[in-house]
């Protein structure tokens, strides 16, 4: 097998193997798609979050979004609301219940973050900037090759 093949396959495993590890989310928080859970952290994490900055974070259509913000206010962790100077606008923000959920989210990612803390240790800063290069260089390209079908990813 050529290396590029086994960069790739490498890639592949070490996804699914994160995946895997990673179950404990999937059981903390039962009852949330991963991406409702990173919704609802992008929520949190931003300044004035609406339907377009959701869209344009996600790589997802404003439809999808909404679609998403809708589940999520039905579940009771998000709630909409609009500034008094832009009534055209709608923005969202957490309830306590969704807050509850970003706060186990943090709190397992901080946990996964010291499991694996060993290993980026060990890594050297030219190693860093290596898969730093690949990985922006991988994602230019990928990039370049859906604007080629005339698509955005975003749809």
């Amino acid at each position: 097998m050529d290396k590029e093949n086994q960069l790739k396959l490498s890639i592949r495993d070490l996804y699914k193997k994160i995946a895997w590890i990673n179950k404990k989310m999937e059981k903390s928080l039962a009852g949330y798609t991963s991406s409702e859970v990173h919704c609802i952290e992008y929520i949190e994490r931003t300044a004035d979050p609406n339907v377009t900055k959701l869209a344009e974070f996600f790589y997802m259509t404003r439809g999808a979004i909404s679609k998403m913000t809708k589940k999520l206010i039905k579940k009771g962790v998000i709630e909409s609301y609009q500034k008094l100077e832009n009534k055209k606008e709608v923005y969202f923000r957490l309830t306590e219940k969704g807050k509850e959920v970003y706060r186990i989210h943090e709190a397992l990612h901080q946990e996964f973050e010291e499991r694996d803390k060993k290993v980026f240790e060990q890594m050297t800063e030219e190693q860093y900037e290596a898969i730093s290069y690949f990985v922006e260089m991988y994602s230019s390209h990928l990039d370049e090759e859906i604007k080629k079908q005339g698509k955005s990813i975003k749809e």
